[in-house]
């Protein structure tokens, strides 16, 4: 009969150093800067003006809060394959988006920012649209509202912007005022091409900008249509849709 708490003393045991472990694994990842990403490095010479092959990348693991936004992620690996290099990277330093997407245009051109087996497709915005909060670098979600019916679909998702109206180049580094443009010009492939071509034919595209960390797409985004907009019920069930929840205020009395 002593041997049941025996065993229920022991497993509780165990159970306090496997919780003991995890914390402090979770602690030494907090202290060491969060969770590790794999970012590309060079494992050889890049030369400007070069394309990029597969034996010139690496991997290194980086904690979070190390990471510089425009460094490029290990996922992202085949979107610079066969890119050209705009500058040199030595061996084992982290290569970022600047290094194969020029902030300047003297020396690209939007062929050359072509990722291998996609398409440079121009998508048309309405002339009330100011995009200029959306540079060439950025990735986007790709919106479609039909002229008919006007149902709301998600016909694309993290789509590559490669220029904005005439510009190839990000240069929000400069001082410069934006310009306002009407065309956005997405690295696509061939079929997602002849679906954006229709969705133009057919209604009005709209594109959403992503956190560039963001890796996440949704599997079966579902498409809206206009009663949507006033049936609380259905826009409560939107997958992914922040819910508030009624906070009481309690206001204090003066008490005399």
């Amino acid at each position: 009969m002593k041997i049941r708490p025996v065993f229920v003393g022991l497993l509780a045991g165990v159970m306090g150093i496997v919780l003991l472990v995890l914390y402090m694994r979770r602690f030494e990842q907090d202290a060491s800067g969060g969770r590790r990403i794999a970012l590309l490095v060079a494992a050889a010479p890049i030369e400007r003006g070069k394309p990029i092959t597969d034996a010139m990348i690496g991997t290194r693991e980086v904690p979070q809060a190390y990471v510089d936004d425009r460094a490029i992620r290990a996922t992202d690996r085949p979107k610079i394959l066969g890119l050209k290099a705009t500058n040199n990277v030595p061996v084992a330093q982290t290569i970022i988006w600047t290094d194969v997407i020029a902030m300047t245009d003297d020396f690209r051109d939007l062929s050359s920012l072509v990722q291998p087996g996609n398409r440079a497709m121009p998508i048309r915005v309405t002339i009330d649209d100011e995009i200029t909060l959306i540079h060439p670098g950025d990735f986007v979600d790709i919106i479609n509202v039909l002229n008919e019916t006007k149902e709301s679909s998600v016909l694309l998702q993290r789509v590559l912007v490669l220029a904005t109206g005439t510009k190839t180049a990000d240069d929000r580094a400069a001082d410069k005022r934006f310009e306002r443009a009407t065309t956005l010009t997405l690295s696509v492939s061939l079929s997602e091409g002849q679906l954006l071509a229709l969705a133009m034919e057919k209604g009005k595209l709209t594109a959403v900008i992503r956190n560039p960390d963001d890796q996440r797409v949704s599997e079966t985004p579902p498409d809206l249509l206009p009663s949507s907009l006033g049936d609380p019920t259905r826009r409560s069930a939107l997958p992914g849709r922040r819910r508030v929840l009624p906070t009481r205020i309690e206001v204090e009395r003066d008490q005399r």
